[in-house]
């Protein structure tokens, strides 16, 4: 694996960049302006503490720049780790025909309950025999993956939907047609594709229990499915997801502090304890599945 500092100097350096540019946005270049604030809205400035609407201010300027930044920090973990990484990559390949039927008739099976039978549990490999075995004429097909990475020590090539920790119903059914397609495609373009969660905050993988994905993959025993260290010491080799925890937790404590003092201009609440929201490291016990 790439030695530990040099991976978490890597991560905390995306998160600083990223981090450094929302300071620089809120205190300089649109900061909250109190007068501004009680001119549009002197309803809600006359019933709500401006510091509500300060720190709203602050999260719609945050959220944006960060909604890429989990396939960011794998970038960053692939390319130490394993050579290469980017993330939107287009994999074009071919699919007979009726392996595309039965990817649809499948997605359309779990989305919908059987009459006097319920939902259909998941169940990945089943469903991926299932339709290998369709034939027909070969249809040109393209998938943009969220994160596509090469070992190269290896030559060996892998394709990544990356979700957020709890994933809505809508974008696992995308990941998972993106997933299934990317295996049926002829020849093999790449040795594995994933549906991979950066995170786990039930902490083991046996208690994963975000309800939305279980509709399209079984969450606890599919190979398909890497959660939290399952993921990152994919692309990065033993020990990335510690390294990952590691790095975000030592730089969140300095700018929290610094969000309380220089954006909001208070002192952090004497109840405030910086331990309180840290990333957890993996549990001893926890699962770590391997490359095929």
């Amino acid at each position: 694996m790439v030695e530990s500092k040099e991976m978490k100097d890597a991560i905390q350096g995306v998160i600083q960049e990223l981090m450094d540019s929302i300071m620089d946005k809120v205190l300089f270049k649109d900061p909250f302006l109190k007068d501004v604030h009680l001119s549009t809205k002197p309803l809600y400035a006359a019933l709500v503490p401006d510091e509500i609407f300060k720190g709203s201010h602050f999260e719609r300027r945050f959220v944006t720049p960060f909604g890429k930044v989990w396939e960011k920090l794998a970038v960053v973990a692939a390319t130490h780790g394993l050579g290469y990484a980017e993330m939107g990559y287009r994999i074009d390949g071919s699919i007979p025909e009726g392996q595309l039927q039965r990817i649809s008739e499948v997605l359309n099976t779990l989305e919908h309950s059987k009459k006097n039978k319920g939902k259909t549990a998941p169940n990945w490999e089943s469903e991926l025999s299932y339709i290998k075995q369709g034939k027909g004429e070969s249809i040109p097909v393209s998938v943009i993956c969220d994160l596509y990475v090469e070992d190269r020590s290896t030559n060996r090539r892998y394709a990544f939907e990356i979700k957020a920790p709890l994933p809505n119903s809508d974008q696992t059914k995308v990941s998972k047609e993106k997933i299934l397609k990317l295996h049926c495609m002829e020849p093999q373009v790449v040795d594995g594709a994933f549906f991979a969660l950066p995170y786990n905050p039930y902490g083991k993988r046996e208690d994963y229990a975000w309800s939305f994905p279980f509709r399209w993959f079984d969450m606890k025993h599919d190979d398909v499915v890497l959660i939290g260290d399952e993921f990152w010491d994919t692309i990065g080799g033993s020990g990335t997801y510690t390294s990952f925890i590691s790095a975000v937790n030592e730089i969140g404590i300095e700018y929290k502090e610094r969000i309380y003092r220089e954006y909001l201009g208070i002192e952090p609440p004497a109840a405030y304890d910086p331990e309180d929201a840290l990333l957890h490291e993996p549990l001893p016990e926890y699962h770590t599945k391997k490359k095929n």
